[in-house]
């Protein structure tokens, strides 16, 4: 006969699922609203004060709040007639006590260009910061983007490779203010 170990979750470990769970539906809940275009909804899941870094891989740009990233990502989804985000893999650390936590998000942004028909992709990674409110809602409070992958548009030299890949972003979760 085999005995299957049995846990109990306690109080904070309980408290550290339920964080968890609405930490991805916050994920989620941006993917969409990315993925719709429905950038007024934004300020629903973003601190107002909520820095965006995104890097470009030859140049940083900063976004101040919620209305100034829909309006950059509004503008660059112009060129698609078909884009999706979509959620790869996420890992989050949790301080259910402190209110905070810190998560790195993979994702894929799945596109098709207006101008020649051709399948785009991206993946990239965000390095997030959140913070819990006095009513218990989570909050994006700061955002940082990297691609980390992308379609080709013109082969390249030494080959002719699907992709062009760049480094791996990858800042610690302790370390993400």
């Amino acid at each position: 006969m085999s005995t299957v170990p049995t846990t109990s979750a306690d109080g904070d470990d309980i408290a550290e699922m339920v964080a968890y769970t609405q930490l991805r539906r916050l994920q989620s809940r941006y993917a969409d609203i990315v993925t719709r275009r429905a950038w007024s909804e934004l300020h629903e899941i973003m601190r107002p004060d909520c820095v965006v870094t995104v890097n470009l891989v030859d140049h940083e740009i900063h976004f101040d709040g919620p209305q100034a990233i829909g309006d950059f990502i509004g503008g660059q989804l112009e060129q698609f007639d078909f884009f999706e985000f979509v959620i790869l893999n996420t890992v989050m650390d949790i301080d259910t006590k402190a209110g905070t936590a810190a998560a790195r998000m993979y994702m894929q942004e799945a596109r098709q260009n207006i101008a020649d028909g051709r399948r785009a992709d991206t993946f990239g990674v965000y390095h997030d910061r959140f913070e819990r409110d006095d009513d218990g809602a989570w909050w994006f409070a700061r955002r940082r983007y990297q691609s980390y992958a992308r379609t080709n548009t013109g082969g390249r030299a030494g080959g002719d490779a699907d992709l062009t890949v760049f480094p791996l972003p990858e800042i610690p979760l302790d370390e993400l203010d």
